[in-house]
């Protein structure tokens, strides 16, 4: 082989090898029913990652199950974990679970989590918050604490939301214990109404009843880990996991019992028999949406920005099983389509959120899980 020979095969090689390395570079674009979307990784390298917010100073704030908080920055994970936090136990799905920020944190700092915490009887989800200066947490104090405690690893729930009005709603599962989601003196199973600073509302649903939990705003519920305010109503949405099959969405509302486990559309793992009674029962609520099979549903929020405009009002829901995004369309409290994005491209979507920015971001909980972002390709 000549000289030229040998300089344009070398040549050859190195475009192959740019044009390889470009198309492995190139974000993911994936056609939708109503757009076409792109997958843009922000970051990688977290462990297991359960939930996140946007600061107002366009950082991205972000709990890792084993117990760190970590802070994006300009598209790059700062190594240096927030210091401060609360003392966390990390067991089975246990760990540093939420986060949110309070509705004023531009002037307070406050900053809201959840996660598993021991106690005299065991573990149990808490709500702890403090003021984020710099990379640190500070006056860190407890606002709330699930009682009572138990020693299984399951069904910690752990989402939170503000409402308009600034009361702070707390998810809780069943702790894998569900005749504890039917007992008026237990917290779990419940959705949990606070006022910001962790005090009871005077007009929740239970207080000054004898035997009842003051903090319960509803009960019934197996393990919710998805939730969400309504852009129009103003309520707080919720999902949660049912088993094998019984997947649910409901509208959080006082007082309402949501079933679980008397009713369900749910049967039992393996053996596949029936849970309680059946599917209804007079004064359980009947969920506004189920999934038979289930989908494992993680995560969710209502799309309201510009950058999908087709996708307007939609509920945007993750999913561990089959690793995916679905969409629901809406027409008010009525589910009227679905459809099944990214599946099993990205992993397993634990959280999603609306950023300021109008793009979808979507957590992967991976023992190396990622942050992306969802933007419009056509």
């Amino acid at each position: 082989m000549n000289r030229t020979h040998r300089v344009l095969l070398v040549m050859a090689f190195i475009a192959l090898a740019m044009f390889l390395s470009a198309a492995a570079s190139a974000p993911d674009v994936i056609k939708s029913e109503e757009h076409t979307l792109r997958i843009v990784k922000i970051v990688s390298g977290l462990e297991h990652p359960w939930g996140h917010a946007f600061l107002p100073d366009n950082r991205i704030i972000i709990t890792e199950r084993p117990g760190r908080l970590r802070i994006v920055e300009n598209g790059q994970l700062n190594l240096e974990p927030v210091a401060g936090l609360p003392a966390i136990v990390a067991r089975g799905q246990g760990g540093l679970l939420d986060v949110a920020l309070h509705p004023d944190f531009a002037t307070n700092q406050l900053v809201y989590l959840t996660y598993s915490a021991a106690g005299a009887s065991g573990v149990g989800t808490e709500v702890a918050r403090g003021k984020l200066i710099g990379n640190r947490l500070e006056d860190v104090e407890v606002i709330f604490r699930m009682a009572p405690k138990s020693n299984t690893g399951h069904h910690f729930g752990s989402r939170l939301v503000f409402d308009q009005k600034g009361y702070l709603y707390i998810t809780l599962g069943d702790r894998g214990e569900k005749k504890r989601a039917q007992l008026s003196g237990d917290h779990a199973g419940s959705v949990i109404r606070l006022h910001d600073d962790g005090r009871v509302p005077l007009d929740n649903p239970f207080v000054g009843k004898q035997g009842w939990q003051p903090e319960k705003y509803t009960l019934g519920h197996r393990n919710m880990q998805g939730a969400a305010l309504h852009h129009e109503t103003g309520e707080v949405w919720t999902h949660e996991h049912g088993p094998q099959g019984g997947d649910e969405i409901n509208i959080i509302r006082p007082g309402i019992n949501y079933g679980w486990p008397l009713i369900t559309y749910g049967v039992n793992y393996v053996i596949g028999t029936q849970i309680g009674e059946g599917t209804h029962k007079p004064g359980m609520a009947q969920p506004l949406y189920y999934w038979v099979p289930s989908i494992a549903p993680s995560g969710m929020t209502f799309y309201t920005g510009d950058k999908f405009p087709r996708w307007s009002g939609n509920l945007m829901v993750g999913a561990l099983k089959d690793q995916m995004l679905v969409r629901l369309s809406l027409n008010g409290e009525k589910v009227v389509s679905e459809e099944r994005l990214l599946k099993n491209r990205l992993g397993r979507i634990r959280d999603v959120s609306q950023g300021p920015d109008g793009y979808l971001y979507l957590l992967t909980d991976e023992k190396d899980g990622m942050l992306v972002r969802i933007e419009p390709a056509d």
